[in-house]
């Protein structure tokens, strides 16, 4: 009864509009939607093998071999996962939740050296609600407070929304650091400079 009373008060406040402006509104609860949802999110540490973390895993794996030339073989390339890395010194693992597990990220390195991060991704459902870069930010807070003054990534050219944010976020493009054989693109950055206005353009 409480729901046939709800929806007749909101058919009751939609009858005036035209059928463009109905639109306009349904298009602007969206917007808030997704906005007081990207205000929900929360970013914490989590161990490599927690379920949120391997389901992010997982998914990335699949959605790269997707967009990838050549495809995404994880043996072929640099380790990121286990003892080799997530459990270095230096390193988190990430994830991120938006009803259910929607990003990942990691980075290591030893004291001393560039933070390196690795296997950054955002699920499609959550794309949009700016999580890639907290997610970025978080992990250079991070980096920071462990004492790394430089941050390095790598990444394939077929992820252009990801090149695009780290050159807006003060990325710099540079020679091959490493023999990554997924990559095409190599960037570091100096923890608390800002990106140039050429940079965010």
């Amino acid at each position: 009864m409480l729901d046939e009373r709800a929806g007749q008060a909101a058919a009751s406040l939609l009858e005036p509009l035209s059928a463009e402006q109905r639109a306009r509104l349904i298009k602007a609860m969206r917007e808030v939607d997704r906005l007081l949802t990207a205000a929900e999110v929360t970013i914490e540490p989590v161990d490599p093998d927690h379920e949120h973390a391997r389901y992010c895993r997982n998914a990335y794996y699949a959605e790269i071999c997707r967009r990838f030339e050549q495809g995404f073989d994880p043996d072929a390339g640099i380790p990121a996962e286990g003892d080799r890395c997530a459990r270095r010194p230096v390193c988190c693992s990430w994830s991120t939740c938006v009803g259910c597990r929607s990003a990942a990220a990691r980075c290591g390195s030893p004291p001393g050296e560039p933070a390196h991060f690795r296997r950054m991704w955002v699920d499609d459902s959550a794309r949009g609600l700016g999580i890639g870069r907290r997610l970025l930010v978080e992990l250079e807070s991070r980096a920071a407070a462990h004492g790394c003054d430089t941050v390095a990534l790598e990444t394939n050219r077929a992820l252009t929304e990801a090149i695009a944010m780290y050159r807006s976020a003060g990325y710099v493009e540079v020679e091959p650091f490493n023999d990554e054989v997924h990559a095409h693109r190599w960037f570091t950055k100096r923890l608390g400079t800002r990106p140039s206005a050429a940079s965010r353009s």
